[in-house]
């Protein structure tokens, strides 16, 4: 990763960043066709959560918005950072807070599904219509079972 990206953490509450934080989100709608919340639903979600945010001379590149319980609403990362390590940060950075780990991906969402299934995650079921637009879903676990702490550890050294 860039010496020069920073980390920060974005406290339940706080507007910082949202508005980046919709703009990468939509950058990467145009070009996958994923992550299609309404900026409605995405801003009050973003604004509950704890998040977690890589930032490079002021552009955000990176972000994990994630709720008390582990569960990760929200994970993008700019695809011109992908390949250097953010995304694997953003949940070891989750990982420091929470013994489990959880998330939902599109069934049609490869990149996302051999990222979590590379870290660990395992698929604990499938549930159809979970989108809003009638996509389906796969729900992801990572952790108590499988200790996450040494999970993390294991792959931050890879």
């Amino acid at each position: 990763m860039s010496v020069n990206i920073d980390s920060r953490v974005v406290a339940p509450g706080s507007d910082d960043l949202v508005d980046e934080a919709w703009q990468l989100k939509e950058a990467i709608n145009r070009q996958e066709g994923v992550l299609k919340q309404r900026y409605d639903f995405f801003t009050n979600a973003y604004r509950r959560s704890k998040v977690h945010c890589y930032v490079q001379d002021g552009e955000l590149v990176g972000f994990a918005a994630v709720r008390r319980d582990g569960y990760i609403l929200f994970l993008a990362v700019s695809p011109d950072f992908r390949g250097e390590g953010i995304g694997k940060k953003l949940i070891a950075r989750v990982a420091e807070d929470h013994d489990t780990i959880t998330c939902h991906a599109r069934t049609s969402n490869e990149n996302a599904l051999q990222f979590y299934e590379h870290l660990g995650f395992e698929i604990k079921r499938r549930i159809d219509d979970y989108y809003e637009d009638g996509g389906d879903a796969y729900y992801l676990k990572l952790g108590s079972d499988v200790g996450i702490t040494d999970k993390i550890s294991e792959l931050m050294r890879r």
